[in-house]
């Protein structure tokens, strides 16, 4: 299938690629169906599309490349929600904000995407863990 996204270009997608987040994301409830593919300006982001609503695209980076150690415990009825049976089912990412000045670009890391990429279904999880910040700068000084 063809999706003509406003800001994405033409992506090509099967049946298969699209992920359902029942809930769909806060903010965007109304929409539940995307697909996952790489940016093509930087390796480092993703692009979670809407195919229901072409206009809405999110950036998206793994929390691994921005804290190494980023880590949280999903609690059993999630993980049963979510059909999860391994680590390996599991995808995370985190939405990104951008700006035109490098150093003001930040990841959400308190509500990270988890995504089980077998099952093809995901949901946003609100961490309550004060360490990981809305706004984590992803670039910092210096770097």
């Amino acid at each position: 299938m063809e999706l003509k996204t406003k800001y994405n270009g033409v992506r090509n997608y099967e049946e298969k690629d699209i992920i359902a987040f029942k809930k769909g994301i806060p903010g965007l409830e109304h929409l539940k169906k995307y697909i996952i593919f790489p940016a093509e300006e930087n390796e480092l982001f993703y692009i979670l599309q809407s195919i229901e609503d072409l206009a809405i695209g999110l950036v998206l980076i793994s929390p691994f490349n921005v804290v190494k150690d980023y880590e949280f415990k999903l609690d059993d009825n999630k993980i049963k929600e979510l059909h999860i049976n391994s680590q390996k089912d599991v995808l995370v990412l985190n939405t990104v904000t951008l700006s035109s000045k490098i150093e003001n670009i930040t990841a959400n890391l308190k509500a990270p995407l988890v995504i089980n990429i077998n099952k093809k279904i995901g949901e946003q999880i609100i961490l309550d863990n004060q360490e990981y910040s809305i706004k984590y700068p992803i670039f910092k000084e210096g770097v």
